[in-house]
Order: structure tokens, then sequence, then C-alpha cells
């Protein structure tokens, strides 16, 4: 009976990932015999953020043997290019070249069509709308986080014009250019159209819970100090035309394609290389994460 090669070596990996504590044997991790040294995956390591140590060295692993793998097949293809520099001034080196023009060269990504563009924006209207603006305004009296006294008396003066407020709204941008440590006193504490995302959290949810003319009656508290807010208008978002966003739809199915397309083609030169050392998905590629 013949027993297949890749079997023993298998077992071999098995055996050395179990050893290593990491997943692999950081000595033994080979491509088509050509070693990838210790040195190597702990210099890439920093590359690779990661919950642990091992989980670095592992996806550095993996980088370092698929860039090794589309190195070794352009070269194979006798494929030559000139580094690019990129708009920071980063230039390529000579093996990532290569690799650039071997994927472009050998991946194929169809360009997306009108049809399959509108079929996605049918399918996920939610995801091509414009955002809610909220106009607002806010009288910040600002403290450090870490003056527990310092916030109790900041505290204490936003409930005062909270309260006075509530008597009298219409003060309230003199009250703004009187007592607020922000710029926007100037403007009575006018922020202009605020959209999602664009102020601290805590701020962003007190105003998501007011209507539009009312003034808290308490003050929001943030990292920044206290804040006395009036919401004076919400212009809810609406779907966007798709005529607005047929080329940015066309852009993310073609990107999502050519991920899918990079994944089974490096798949292809995992499944007939000889890879030593480390067990490899093709789909999980550093490449197109």
């Amino acid at each position: 009976m013949i027993i297949p090669k890749s079997e023993p070596r298998a077992e071999a990996d098995k055996s050395n990932e179990s050893k290593s504590g990491i997943g692999f044997s950081l000595k033994d991790v080979q491509v088509n015999k050509v070693p990838i040294t210790e040195k190597q995956i702990l210099e890439e390591a920093q590359n690779h953020p990661a919950a642990t140590p091992g989980r670095a060295l592992r996806a550095a692993a993996e980088a370092l043997v698929i860039r090794e793998l589309l190195w070794q097949e352009a070269c194979r293809l006798d494929i030559s290019a000139t580094p690019e520099t990129d708009d920071e001034g980063r230039k390529e080196t000579e093996i990532d070249a290569a690799i650039r023009v071997l994927i472009d060269q050998e991946v194929m990504v169809p360009t997306a069509t009108s049809d399959e563009c509108r079929l996605y924006y049918e399918r996920h209207p939610e995801k091509f709308n414009s955002p809610t603006l909220y106009e607002a305004r806010h009288i910040l009296i600002a403290v450090s986080e870490s003056d527990t006294e310092g916030r109790q008396k900041s505290k204490t003066r936003a409930e005062e014009l909270c309260q006075m407020l509530k008597h009298k709204p219409e003060l309230f941008s003199a009250l703004a250019k009187e007592h607020s440590d922000c710029t926007s006193r100037d403007q009575g504490g006018n922020l202009g159209q605020l959209t999602p995302g664009s102020t601290v959290e805590d701020f962003e949810r007190a105003i998501k819970c007011m209507h539009a003319g009312e003034i808290t009656e308490s003050p929001v508290e943030s990292r920044f100090g206290y804040h006395v807010i009036a919401l004076d208008r919400i212009i809810e978002g609406h779907g966007l035309p798709f005529e607005m966003v047929n080329e940015r739809i066309a852009a993310w199915l073609e990107a999502s394609t050519w991920s899918k397309a990079v994944s089974q083609y490096i798949a292809i030169l995992i499944g007939r290389a000889d890879v030593r050392g480390i067990s490899l998905d093709g789909t999980q590629s550093p490449l197109v994460q």
C-alpha cells in the first residue's frame, strides 16, 4: 500500500505545532525548500498586532509564507516589474512590485454590471441613506476628568444654567457667550449641523433622545465636562438615488470579488506547493484582509 506523502508531513507539522505552543515551530517553516527564518518571522510580527504574541507570530509566518509563494510564482512566470511609489513617498520593493503585477496578471476580476449594482442597491437600501443631521447649540462647562472636586462644581454651574434656561430659553445665546468654555461661544454656542460620529458618544446619545426645540433639563456629562444642549432642528436622513451611488456600489462589488479571487488563487498555490512547518488556509490570506 502506498501512503501519500502529505500524511506523514501533516503529522509532523501537527507534532511541531503542539510542541511550540504557538501553533507551529519558528525554526521549521519552509516554502518549496526555501526557509522562512525565525528572524524574519520575529521582525514581521511587528506588523501584525494581535491579542497574544503567539497569534502575532503565526500571522507573521503565514504572511511570509504567502509572500514567498507569490514571489516564487512570479519568478516561475518570469515576471518583472518596476517598483512604484505611493502618495506618501513609500517605494515598493522589487518583490512587492512583482507580486502586484502577478496578481494583476493572474487574477481576473469582471467589471460589475449595472444590473448587479441595481440588485445590490435594492437588497441593501439601509446602506444608501444620507445621515440624519442635528442642528444644535451647547454651553460647555469644561473640567478635567481627574478633577473630582472641580467636576462637582462644574456640574452645579451647569445645573444652574439649565434651571435658568428652563424659564428663559431665549437667553441661551447670551449665556453661551458668557459661560461656555467652547470656541462656539462666539456664535452663541452654535455647533452647526452635526452628523453621527462627529461628537463624543455622550453628547451624541443625548441629542438622539431629544426633540427639536428642546433644551436639556439637566447637564450632559462627557470627558470634556458638562454640556447644556439646545437642539434646534432635526433633518431626517433619506434614501440616496441609485444614480448617486452606482459607482460606489460597483467599486464595492469589484473589491469583494477581487478579494475572493485572490484567496482562491492563493489557495491553488498553497495546494500545489511544498509548505512545511505550518498549516495554511488560503482563504485567510493576510493579502486580502
